[in-house]
Parts: structure tokens; sequence; C-alpha cells
């Protein structure tokens, strides 16, 4: 059975935090009365999943897939018109999916959860869980030497995160290739892969956030791969040190999003926060905004404007490379989660589901 997405007419478009994501796992249904481990229990089938919170969307080639609380999986091949729910192997809340080529795919969430594809997102398995990671963070750890500050930290976390029985989440997903990747989330835990995930690494030691803040989201701009999190942080790889450091904005406010447009760099987030960067991130100007609502998605256009989504519905355009924004229409219902775009047309996640959104020709945003 298909399910008919909404068309809807322009909008707008916010995404997650982890408040946002606890308050859509609530809107899903009632909770079962015998308790099944979402780490190993296969998604249940969700008749009405378009219709309800789904949290990220990316596009595999043509095809659209989209994930979302209790493991649920949607795929779409007809832009959006109608999705249909493929098997997950877990149930745990999914939050973000990334596509590195038209077959690759992996998807992160709750409980640790890492779930990868090889067909274009028609079928799903796990790679890592949230206790396999401690697991593999506190032997990786154990058996390092030295008296560095970081290797202390890392091994103090790994111990942490044990004793959790990895209940922390992974945030976001970023694979260059269908081989190299990393996958980030609360307490600055991250992981690297060079073979797929068949095998991960943890960096913990390797990122310039002494705080071990939230790890919100991660992307390649251009060649430089960039993290954002809470507080204002915003991290950049340094390729010959292999490390994360630290970058210095106007902001302490959280991070939830990266967006770009030619040499220009956007990092977006809470009450309407943003700021920009043409240099790399060595020097940023913050960008006042038609909104002071939380910012969670972002995405440009096939014609280079850039789109902002907020907690509100709204949807915020730029048409000169995210020196001013302009808002447009009126606010979708409730908050949308995550953005992709074709042509004209934005397919949006949210707390209402997926709809897709009718923008106006550039010359209509003034």
């Amino acid at each position: 059975m298909s399910l008919r997405t909404p068309r809807v007419p322009v909008s707008g478009i916010p995404a997650l935090t982890l408040a946002l994501v606890a308050a859509a796992c609530l809107a899903t249904g009632e909770a079962s009365a015998a308790f099944h481990d979402p780490i190993d229990t296969p998604a249940a089938m969700a008749p009405n999943a378009a219709h309800e919170p789904m949290m990220s969307i990316a596009q595999a080639g043509k095809r659209l897939v989209a994930v979302g609380p209790r493991g649920v999986i949607l795929l779409s091949d007809d832009d959006a018109a109608h999705w249909r729910q493929v098997p997950s192997p877990v149930s745990s809340d999914l939050v973000s999916i990334m596509f590195a080529t038209p077959q690759h795919g992996w998807a992160v969430g709750h409980d640790g959860q890492v779930l990868q594809s090889a067909d274009g997102g028609a079928t799903w398995h796990k790679q890592l869980d949230g206790m396999q990671a401690a697991k593999l963070m506190q032997s990786f750890y154990s058996q390092q030497t030295g008296a560095s500050p970081d290797l202390k930290a890392a091994q103090d976390e790994a111990a942490r995160f044990l004793a959790d029985m990895g209940g922390r989440p992974f945030l976001d997903v970023w694979f260059d290739n269908d081989r190299s990747g990393w996958v980030i989330g609360s307490f600055n835990i991250i992981f690297h892969t060079q073979d797929g995930g068949k095998s991960w690494e943890p960096w913990f030691d390797r990122v310039d956030n002494p705080n071990a803040l939230n790890l919100h989201t991660i992307r390649r701009i251009g060649s430089t791969l960039y993290i954002a999190g809470e507080q204002g942080l915003l991290l950049r790889l340094d390729e010959g040190a292999q490390r994360f450091v630290a970058l210095k904005t106007p902001s302490k406010s959280s991070f939830f999003g990266l967006v770009s447009s030619g040499s220009t760099l956007i990092a977006y987030g809470l009450l309407g926060n943003a700021v920009r960067t043409d240099d790399n991130g060595e020097t940023w100007q913050k960008i006042t905004l038609p909104t002071g609502a939380s910012i969670l998605a972002g995405g440009q256009l096939a014609d280079g404007r850039l789109l902002l989504a907020t907690q509100a519905g709204e949807l915020l355009v730029s048409s000169d490379r995210g020196t001013t924004f302009t808002r447009l229409g009126a606010p979708v219902p409730g908050a949308v989660f995550s953005l992709t775009t074709r042509g004209s047309e934005v397919i949006v996640t949210g707390a209402a589901g997926l709809s897709r959104v009718d923008l106006p020709a550039a010359g209509a945003t003034k």
C-alpha cells in the first residue's frame, strides 16, 4: 500500500533537537504493553507514516528516502506523490539519513543505531548500535597509553558511555563516498570508518570539544568537513592532523545545521540564530533574520537560492548568498525537521509528516 503526500502552498521547514525528536516519537501512537527492545526489534508497519512525524529525508538518485520514529523508513519513486514503507531491522527512532551514492546510504538514530543500505534504500541492515559502540570505544581507549588530557578524557567518557548501556543517540551521519564516513552524537561521541561501516574507530580524542558538547550535524562544504553543535560549537577537520579544530564564532547559541552557496557557509540554529562566513570559517558575521524561531533545516535550490526553515514552519529564502533572508508565504502546520529540494519544489519532513512545497520563481521572492 502506498501513501499519498499532500501538496501544500509556499511554507516553512523546521528540524530537530532532542526535545523535538522526543515529541515526535510520542505523537506516533500508544506504546505496546509488552516491552520489546527497540535495538533488536524490527519496525512495525505504520499505515499512516507519511502523515505522522518523520525526521529526515535524503535523495538516493531519483528516489526519495525518509526516516522517522520507531525505525520507520519510507521510499518514494514518484517525486513524493506516494510513499511506501520498507522493512527496518530496528524500532529505535531514526533521526538522520544520507546517501553517498544512489545506492549506498546510511541512517542513524537513538540507541546508537547505524543502519546501511546498498540498494538505494530498499533493504537495510544494522552496522552498529549503542552498546556495541560503547564497548568498542572502551576497548579502543583502554589499549592506548600516555598522559595526554585528550586520552584521559576519552577513557573517562568511554567508561560513562558503557555505564549508560550505550543509550546515547547518533544525531547525524556523513559519508564522502561508499567507504569513508563519520557518525556523530551526544557528548562528543564520534566514530569514523574507512571500509563502509564494516569497522569503526572512535575519534573522541580528535575533537577540540573539552566540555563534550553534543555534536548535531556534520557536512562537507566544498572540500572542507565541518561539525556544528551546541553552545555555538563549530569545528573544521584539519586533514593533515586528522583532527577537528574549533572555530571562533560570534555566537554561543546552539547550531543545528549547515548550508552553503559558493564560498559562503551558513551555520543556523537556536532561536533564529545564524552566522555566515566567506573565508572557510576564519571570520563570521551574524545574519539578521525575520524570525525568532529556531532554525532546524536548510538547503539550496537549483537556481542557487538558499532556504532556511524554522520550528514555527516558516520558510526563509535568500537570493544574495545568505546576506539577507525573506519570509515566504504562510507556514506549514507544525514543525518541519528536514528538507530536500528538486527544481522549484521542496520536500519536507516534519511534525505533520511528509509534504511537497511549491516555491515561487526567483523574481517573486522580493
